[in-house]
Order: structure tokens, then sequence, then C-alpha cells
């Protein structure tokens, strides 16, 4: 056999990182990264579409694993568990 029977694992541009619980006075939020690198805290989904667009990215469907990666929940998810 020479195929390989992984599954496809797909690398978008932004990557929302799991929550972060906040501090008092500051609410949980979660790190994004674009291309890699760390562009700021998200603590809603516009903040990640708002980076998004900061760096020339048009996000057409947050569910989308080839347009955005959420790790630790989804685009529903900011609440530490």
């Amino acid at each position: 056999m020479t195929e390989q029977a992984a599954p496809y694992m797909s690398h978008p541009r932004i990557l929302v990182h799991a929550v972060m619980p906040g501090k008092p006075g500051r609410p949980p939020f979660r790190i994004v990264e674009i291309d890699g690198q760390v562009v700021g805290e998200a603590r809603a989904v516009t903040d990640v579409l708002e980076a998004a667009a900061a760096y020339g990215i048009t996000v057409h469907d947050l569910d989308d694993p080839d347009q955005v990666r959420w790790v630790g929940g989804d685009k529903f998810t900011w609440a530490p568990h």
C-alpha cells in the first residue's frame, strides 16, 4: 500500500488559541496568530475578524478549517472551561 491513511490537516493563516482566563477586571481572551505570528488578543469573534482584516485577510467562513483553526473550542467558545 503506497497511500498513507492520515487525515488531512489544513494550515490556515489564522490560528485562534484556547481561552485564557482573564484577571480581575479583565475578561477571558484568546491569543490570535496570523501567519505564525502573535497579532493580539480576541475577546469576541469580531476581534478575530478585525485582526484578519488588518492583515488583508477576508474571512468568508469562520467554520472553514482552511481559513481559521480554532484550538480548544470554536467561534462560540469565549469562556474558560
